[in-house]
Order: structure tokens, then sequence, then C-alpha cells
């Protein structure tokens, strides 16, 4: 029967990957409750997502982003390649606070696009990296526990670090984001009153499945390194 650090048929360190899940599960669960919500409030001033975000872009001087639909629910995002503001169907014909919340979201990251946001930069940049990384890390790791070659799961534990950098990379964007967002909403009169209020706590619960995901995987990048700190000293 495997020994894990003083358990016998127990690894103590599936702790971390239960704590991990948990975060992004009642993340999800706050996120999609907050949205169900403020989906059923409509905006005093009737605007559809759509609306709002070319407003928006508008008064921002952007004249080269479009603002299109995409199939799916909450699939919304700015593309920088194609200069489009992808909005979901429940948001792009939707004039409730949320809606209007979200497309206004994603007119943040045109916004930094335009103004050249470094973390917005750094994140493009960094895409490949993190998409490789994403590729090879388990592969990796479970090929060098297969054949009991250390390097490769070396290697496979680097990759994952990859992955988790553009993680903490994306939080600042996606907070960058929102606060312009919420701002523009509020000086605009796009939103008024309460609904700025409603809209904040939307994108508030958004960016906490970012948060989640970073921990999570911040989690079982720990659970790697001990796994692996107890081979090696096993070795």
């Amino acid at each position: 029967m495997p020994y894990y650090g003083g358990y016998y048929g127990f690894d103590p360190t599936m702790i971390l990957v239960l704590i991990g899940a948990a975060l992004s599960m009642w993340a999800s669960s706050r996120v999609n409750s907050t949205y169900r919500k403020y989906s059923q409030v409509r905006s005093m001033t009737g605007m559809t997502g759509a609306q709002a975000a070319q407003n928006i872009l508008r008064s921002q001087g952007i004249y080269d982003v479009t603002v299109r639909p995409v199939a799916g629910q909450l699939t919304d995002h700015y593309d920088p390649r194609t200069k489009t503001v992808n909005l979901s169907q429940a948001v792009y014909g939707e004039s409730s606070v949320a809606a209007i919340g979200v497309a206004a979201h994603e007119c943040g990251h045109a916004i930094q696009d335009n103004v050249g946001y470094s973390p917005l930069r750094l994140r493009a940049a960094f895409v490949p990296l993190a998409s490789l990384g994403s590729k090879l890390s388990w592969p990796l790791i479970l090929i060098g526990l297969f054949i009991g070659m250390t390097p490769f799961i070396e290697v496979g534990i680097w990759m994952f670090v990859l992955a988790v950098l553009f993680q903490l990379i994306t939080l600042p964007v996606e907070f960058n984001a929102s606060r312009r967002a919420v701002g523009i909403l509020d000086e605009s009169g796009i939103l008024r009153g309460q609904e700025v209020e409603a809209t904040r706590k939307v994108l508030g619960a958004a960016a906490l499945t970012y948060v989640a995901a970073a921990a999570a995987s911040i989690l079982q990048l720990l659970r790697l390194l001990i796994l692996f700190g107890n081979r090696r000293g096993n070795d």
C-alpha cells in the first residue's frame, strides 16, 4: 500500500485540490446567482448591452472596434486581434443592469487596448507560453512518473508554473477593466443610482471566478511541489 506523508492509503495533499475545487464551485455559483438576479432588473435608460457598448466606445473616441453577438452564455470577451467586443446573446440584446455591466466590462478591455495598458499587453504576449504550459505540464509529469525520470517531472512543473503565472497576470487586467466600466457607466449616465451599485456587484462576482481559478492553480502547484519534494527525498 502506498505511503504518503505518514498516512497509509491516503494522500493528504489532495486536500489542497479539494479546497481549490470548492473555491471554484463557490465562485461559479456566486457569479451565476448574482448575474441571474440582476438580469431581471431592467435599466432605466432601456439601453441594450450592445447599445451601451457602442455608446461607451464612442465616448472614449474608439471607432475601430466592432460590437457583435456571439453564441453561448457568458461567452463575452474582447478580441484585440480583430478589434471586436463580442457579446453573448443574453447580453447583446438585453437591457438589464447585468447585461449592460458585462458589456461595459468588455469595453473596458477595448479601452485598455486603445491606451496601451501594459498588463493587457503582457497577458497577450504571455498567451503562447501559457497555452504551451497548459498542454504539456501534465503529460510531462505523468511520463516522468511512469518511466521514473525526475527531469520530465521538473519540466512539467515549470510548464505548470507558466499557466499559473498567466492567471496571476490576468487578475489586474480584469479588475482594471471592471473599474473602468463602472466609472464610465456612472459618469455617462447609462446607469443611474442603485443601478451602478448593482453592476458593481455583478462585476465583483465575476472577478471572484478569476481569483478562485488562480487560487486553485496555486494550490495545485503547491501540491505538485510537495509531492515532488517527497519523491526527490526518497530517490
